[in-house]
This record gives structure tokens, C-alpha cells and sequence, in this order.
């Protein structure tokens, strides 16, 4: 049984961001800050990552820990609301996650995927492996 009326959770859920999510922003800003230019949720690139470079085929995902499911094998029992939903419907992002990141690695992408916590927390870490990986990516040559 839900605690909150349907309105009230209708208002909530609205509320929820797919783009422009703090931990996207802080992310970019940083990233911007530092001189590097990227595209933001590129449509034309597989999965529709938060951040690309698409001179370099980076692509970087940051992911809400409950939509995509972190730590899943002990935490699917935390929803106790339309648990069936709930749960296929956060089976269905991991798997989706990993096919986007076996496609674009396929295609000679490089995927680096953070969880938002992980970025709040520990931004400078995160922008620390892009740019090394940004700077072995521009070292090397690129395959077409």
C-alpha cells in the first residue's frame, strides 16, 4: 500500500529528470571548465549517451542508482510499491545498459559509465579517468 496519494505521486514522479540530472551537470561543467567541448545526449549516437566526444568515440553515461539498478541482487527487495512493475522495469535498464555498451564497444567505443553518487562525491575522480582516457584516445589513431 502507498503511503502518498496517487496525485501526490504523479507530482513526484514528473519531477524526475532523464536529462540534465545534477550529477550530468556537475559532470559537464567540470569537463567544460577544463577546455573540452562534447555533444550532450547525441541522438545519433546508439543508447543516447549523457556526454560524447565523438571525434574521440567516447561516449559517458551517468547513472541514477535506482533506475539502473546498483547493487541489484540486494536491493530489489527495498520496493515495496508495484513491485512487479518495479522490478522488470529496472531488469529491462541493466539489460539495456549492456547491450548499449556492447554495441558501442563493437563500433570502437570506449563507454565509461558513472553512478550519480559517484560523481557527487568523488567528481574530481571521475573527471580524472576522462581525461586520461581522453588523452590515450587522442594519442592513438581511430578507426573509421
Amino acid at each position: 500500500m502507498d503511503r502518498i496519494t496517487p496525485q501526490q505521486r504523479s507530482k513526484i514522479m514528473r519531477a524526475i529528470r532523464s536529462t540534465n540530472t545534477k550529477g550530468e551537470v556537475r559532470l559537464a561543467k567540470a569537463l567544460w571548465h577544463l577546455g573540452y567541448r562534447y555533444r550532450k545526449n547525441n541522438k545519433k549516437v546508439f543508447g543516447t549517451p549523457d556526454l560524447t566526444f565523438k571525434k574521440l568515440k567516447i561516449a559517458l553515461f551517468v547513472d541514477s542508482e535506482f533506475f539502473h539498478g546498483k547493487d541489484w541482487e540486494t536491493q530489489r527487495n527495498r520496493v515495496k510499491t508495484n513491485t512487479e512493475f518495479w522490478q522488470k522495469k529496472i531488469e529491462r535498464n541493466k539489460q539495456r545498459d549492456i547491450e548499449v555498451n556492447n554495441y558501442l564497444t563493437e563500433h570502437g567505443w570506449t563507454v565509461m559509465r558513472f553512478w550519480s553518487k559517484e560523481i557527487e562525491e568523488n567528481l574530481d575522480d571521475c573527471v580524472a579517468k576522462i581525461e586520461s582516457k581522453i588523452v590515450s584516445r587522442a594519442k592513438r589513431p581511430l578507426k573509421s
